[in-house]
Formats: C-alpha cells, structure tokens, sequence
C-alpha cells in the first residue's frame, strides 16, 4: 500500500460496524487494512469493498487471523506488519461481543474481548503509529458511568489511575463474579457494562501518555446499531453509526482524551 495516503486498520472489519466503517474511510480517502479472526473473511470483505469502490490499492486484508482475545494472533500480526513496513495511521478498535446471560464465563470472556483484546491490539500495533496518528475505542453509552453507583464511579475516575490500574479492576470484576461477590462489591450484572467502562477508563489515562507522543485516543458510542450484536430492533442504521466512529478516525492531533457521539462529546 502507499506510504503517501493515510492507512487505517479496523479489527472486526468483515461484517457490521467494523465493515461499514472501513467502506467509509475508503470514501474519504483513507487506505485501509482490514482485519477478522478468520484471514479468509478479511480476504474477501477487502475484495468486496475495493470492487465496490473501484479502487483496488485501497483495501488490503490482514493475511494472517486476528482474533483480539488471542495474544500469540495479536503478537504475530503485529510482527508481519512491521516486516512489511506498514504505517497506521489510524487504528479503529471496533471488535467486541456482546453475550446472552451472565456468569463466570461471560463476564470472563466479554473483559477478554471487549477491554484486554483492544488494549493488546494498541500496545502491539503503537510501534507502527507515527505522530499525528490516532487511534479509535470503539465504546458504547453502557459504559458511561452515570448507569453505576457512587463507589464504582470513584475508582473508574480516581486520578492516580494508571493503565495497569485499570486492568486490574477489570481482572477484579470477573474475580468477583466467579467467586459469587460482585453485587456486594458494586458490580452491575453486566459483563459488556463493566468492558466498556474500563475501555473508556483506559482513554482517559492513556491520553496523556499518548499526547507526548503526537498520537490522540478517543472513545467513540456509535449508538444502538441495527447490526447482528445490536439487533434488527435498534435505533440506527449501520451507516450512521459507523459515521460517528470515522468523525473520530479523521481527527488529527486533537481533540483527545474524549468519549463522543456524532462528533458531540459526551459524559463519561
């Protein structure tokens, strides 16, 4: 790919958000690695989209899986890339679950997903970021913390809150489920609720890491979204959605450090 136009990478690029957003950073110009858990499904969304936009150097897929919750897939993708040369100037961490019912399992795999896989996709790909790059947290309004108590609110907002201090409270809650605890420590009864406030506590304090750097994080809601997770009774086309994510992938040098929807900041 060219070394000359902005290149973006979108995990969980082959179907819903993921896809749709990476059509539109087409659009606008962007080059764009696309990346799934199966390197086939990449293979062929990004031959789909570059048909679609009759530009064939404008989508490229990831030859290897990609599967965030995978360290060994994340680690080697990252290797190849560097080999390669690539430059991304713009990471959109789009891929997540959302699963049915609550327990041990679930909320263990939801926080493997949903909060580990992006910040492993980052730590391994921040190599390949120049200045002036950006990267997006795909997030949702579930993770805005006026939805939890006074407690858990404090700790999700204390100042001296680091990265690792934030992951351990993510290990701390599925601890707390599997014991059978987490209504008396303050959890609520939601693993997707709980990974999307600690992605959005992991922006927080990353930002200033990351701005001595030239590289701005922002989280992004894309809204409920009418896609296979979100479901045919949601309130938003997949095309708007994806909208607010690219608003956020299209930024440069500021603002950072932020939760937005369409463009709009928005509370944590």
């Amino acid at each position: 790919m060219s070394t000359d136009v902005r290149t973006a990478l979108v995990t969980g690029a082959n179907r819903g958000l993921g896809r749709e957003t990476a059509r539109q950073l087409v659009e606008r110009g962007f080059q764009v690695i696309v990346t799934s858990r199966n390197a086939a499904d990449a293979r062929a969304t990004a031959a789909t989209l570059a048909a679609a936009a009759k530009a064939p150097g404008s989508v490229a897929a990831l030859s290897l899986p990609f599967d965030v919750a995978d360290a060994d897939a994340v680690a080697a993708a990252g290797e190849l890339l560097r080999e390669e040369g690539a430059k991304i100037d713009v990471l959109v961490n789009n891929a997540g679950i959302a699963m049915d019912g609550f327990n041990a399992d679930v909320a263990r795999r939801t926080i493997e997903v949903n909060f580990f896989g992006p910040l492993r996709v980052t730590e391994a790909l921040l190599p390949l970021i120049p200045a002036g790059g950006t990267i997006v947290m795909v997030s949702s309004g579930m993770g805005e913390l006026s939805g939890v108590d006074a407690g858990l609110r404090a700790r999700f907002t204390a100042p001296a809150l680091t990265r690792n201090g934030v992951a351990a409270l993510a290990r701390e809650f599925v601890a707390d489920v599997a014991a059978g605890r987490h209504r008396e420590r303050g959890w609520p009864s939601s693993a997707y609720r709980v990974s999307k406030i600690a992605l959005n506590a992991l922006v927080r304090v990353w930002a200033p890491e990351l701005a001595a750097r030239r590289i701005i994080i922002n989280a992004v809601c894309p809204g409920w979204v009418r896609t296979d997770m979100g479901g045919p009774g949601a309130s938003r086309s997949v095309e708007k959605g994806a909208a607010s994510i690219v608003r956020a992938a299209a930024l440069v040098n500021e603002p950072t450090g932020g939760f937005f929807r369409d463009g709009h900041r928005i509370d944590w």
